[in-house]
């Protein structure tokens, strides 16, 4: 049946990308190695802001869930880089001219890419505990490794549509500084109240800002229904708009 063709093309590409990740372990290290200093730095540094009436809990369990998410957006800008090289080898041309839809390739692009942001995950989660990180709660950690894994898929639909754009790997830092721009420029150091000027007007209109304070329940404060749903629903209208793009750059591309 069409729907099993389907889902084993998938399965194989999540292999494959699974493949590459055990052949080249060094490949993860960028998205596990700078999101952990940029937690432990970011805390050194800016702990003390806490002291600041606006926030709750410690400031490690504030700045948490934007490592998190770092981490993912580097593991889906990988997918993208990755997607790029094998435009430039020729090897997905062939995947072009198969038969396999075009949803289905981007499928397991993606899924993939939202497995992968799961290593970054379990090692910043460790770091994050021993370093004074509030335990969320099973349903505020359910609720962060959803949203963690929607960030890398998320991530690599950005990268997708660079990749096919640019053909080239030279399109790296703009898949990698993409994201990081998205999530810095919401509440990622500070409450929205305590933030000034240009900065507060982009956080506040900034889709991503209602994903990090969904990913922040649990550790920060309780786990909600009201505080919940915003997120989820910003994160499906950005998945919809990048995935309808990537589609959009597939068909183009196709022979």
């Amino acid at each position: 049946m069409g729907w099993r063709a389907d889902l084993d093309t998938i399965a194989a590409l999540v292999r494959r990308a699974a493949n590459e990740l055990l052949r080249v372990p060094g490949a993860a290290i960028p998205g596990v190695l700078a999101p952990t200093i940029f937690f432990v730095g970011i805390v050194s540094v800016f702990g003390a802001l806490t002291q600041l009436p606006g926030f709750g809990g410690t400031y490690q369990s504030f700045l948490l869930p934007i490592s998190l998410m770092q981490g993912a957006g580097f593991t889906g800008a990988a997918t993208g880089v990755n997607l790029a090289r094998d435009i430039e080898q020729g090897w997905f041309d062939r995947l072009l001219v198969s038969p396999a839809p075009r949803p289905v390739l981007l499928a397991g692009l993606v899924i993939s890419a939202s497995l992968r942001s799961l290593i970054p995950t379990t090692v910043l989660l460790i770091v994050g505990f021993s370093l004074g990180v509030s335990w969320p709660g099973l349903g505020g950690l359910a609720i962060a490794v959803v949203i963690i894994m929607g960030m890398g898929t998320l991530a690599a639909c950005w990268g997708t549509v660079l990749a096919l754009r640019f053909k080239s790997q030279s399109a790296a830092p703009l898949m990698q500084m993409g994201m990081l721009v998205l999530i810095f420029t919401t509440t990622a150091y500070a409450p929205l109240a305590l933030l000034t000027g240009w900065v507060h007007t982009v956080a506040r209109f900034n889709p991503v800002t209602q994903i990090v304070e969904t990913a922040r329940q649990g550790f920060v404060g309780g786990v909600t229904w009201g505080d919940t749903w915003p997120g989820l629903l910003a994160l499906a209208g950005l998945l919809a708009l990048l995935s309808a793009l990537a589609l959009r750059g597939m068909r183009r591309t196709a022979f």
